[in-house]
Formats: C-alpha cells, structure tokens, sequence
C-alpha cells in the first residue's frame, strides 16, 4: 500500500521533523521530564527506547499537543506546537498509548470518522480506508465495533486512524504491543515505504532487537532525561543496543537468592 504525503510545501532537509527545546513536566512532586532537547531528523526512522516510567510518553504527549508542558516548546516541521496547535497537528499522526477511541463506532466508521475529521474528501476517505483495513488485515472485522476489539486489533485501528490522512510525522507510542508477528511484519513493511517515500516516524518501544532491525536513529530517556541521542551505530558504540541500554541507564538487579524457586 502507497501512503501519499499530503499537499504541503517542501522543507529543507536541514529542519528537523520534530524539535524539541527544554521541554519539561512535573507531576506533584515528580520531576517526569527534566528539560529534555531532542532533534529528530527529517525522513528518518527514530526510535525512543527507555525503561518504563522513563517519561517516554509524556514527552510524546507534549511534543504533539497533547499534553501542555511546564517548560520548553516543541516543533513540528519548524511550527510550534503550542502557539499554532491545528497548524501543527495537520502535518502528524498520532498513535498515543492509553487514549481511549469512539469504540462504540465499528472500525470502518472509526477511520472514516478520523479522515473526515481531517477535512478529507469522502470519496478519497473511503478508498484509503478499504486500503487500511486490507493492509492491516482488519477487512473482515471492518463492521465489528471497536468495543469488541482484541487489544491487538484496537491497536491496528489506531494506526489506521493515525494514517489516513498521510501525515508528513507519524508518532507511535508503543505501536507493537500486543499485535501478532504477521501483523507487525505488515506494520514494518508499511512503515519502511512511509520513510522511504520521505516521511518521519518516531517510534518508541521497550523491544530493544526490534529498534536496532528497524530504526536509524535513537534516543535513550531514563528518569526523564535524554541520556544518548544519534545514529543507532553511534549510540550503541559498537555493542548490541540493548547491551549499551544498560549501560547507560544501569540499574540492573541482581538476581542472586530465590532460592525457593529452586525447590519445586
């Protein structure tokens, strides 16, 4: 399946897709991201790895609108996202983790509602939403309502919603988490001829084998901090990415004692 980009004036490859500067949040009395800067580069594949409560997600909440920082800005294609939040929002897609759908729609009314939501034609809405659903292998559950959803197809339906009107950014929060091996291939596959026709996914996930096989670029958060940024080959340094993850994130337990597990 081709992924059209939108009709938007061409930039140079020397703006990022996504800048952001000092962007920071705090919850109460934690500190979730702590000023973080970051330059994801144009027509790149770049994955955001870190452990869980990392503050990979409220980053990407707040790089995309959706989530107002304390601190800091954040730029889509060099438009800022806060000052000119539907300019901005109209060059990305958004896969975000834990935001709930209209999942009293079926899947086929979800994504049609998403392009026409979008200001799409109908006529063009509709035949990228039969291409979605085939690609995704959703085409027989297209009139089951998104409610009755595995949480594997819930987020495929997602991700059509956040594809649709063929954004210029996609931000995936988590995109492979809990979608089967076939489908992840086709995800894969969709989203190699996206960035190669020109367009930028930032990806996040905590599969370290699966960013170092699909990125090209990659940032390391913990304790919402950017510990690394850069190539996959220039932040792995010559080890396996998840060897370097631990490296610079440390923490790791040690797995000494339990020796009741030994006594079955």
């Amino acid at each position: 399946m081709t992924l059209p980009l939108p009709d938007q004036p061409s930039l140079p490859p020397s703006v990022p897709a996504l800048s952001l500067r000092g962007i920071a949040k705090r919850f109460g009395g934690k500190i979730a991201v702590d000023g973080i800067s970051l330059d994801v580069p144009s027509g790149s594949f770049f994955g955001i790895v870190g452990p869980n409560g990392a503050g990979k997600t409220t980053m990407l909440s707040m790089a995309t609108g959706l989530l107002r920082p304390d601190f800091g800005t954040a730029l889509v294609q060099g438009m800022d996202v806060w000052a000119h939040p539907l300019e901005a929002k109209r060059l990305m897609g958004i896969l975000p983790d834990g935001v709930r759908l209209f999942d009293r729609l079926t899947g086929e009314q979800l994504v049609t509602y998403a392009g026409l939501l979008r200001g799409m034609d109908r006529a063009v809405v509709s035949l990228r939403v039969r291409e979605l659903l085939e690609a995704l292998d959703l085409t027989q559950d297209a009139g089951t309502l998104v409610v009755d959803y595995s949480a594997g197809m819930t987020k495929k339906i997602a991700l059509a919603s956040a594809l649709i009107h063929a954004p210029r950014v996609l931000v995936l929060d988590e995109p492979f988490e809990s979608v089967d091996p076939i489908s992840a291939a086709n995800i894969r596959d969709i989203l190699d001829r996206y960035v190669a026709s020109g367009g930028t996914v930032i990806v996040s996930s905590h599969v370290m084998d699966l960013v170092q096989r699909m990125c090209d670029h990659v940032a390391v958060v913990a304790a919402g901090r950017l510990l690394a940024a850069g190539t996959v080959d220039e932040v792995r340094a010559g080890a396996s990415l998840e060897d370097r993850f631990v490296q610079l994130v440390g923490g790791r337990s040690k797995t000494e004692g339990l020796e009741w597990l030994r006594t079955f």
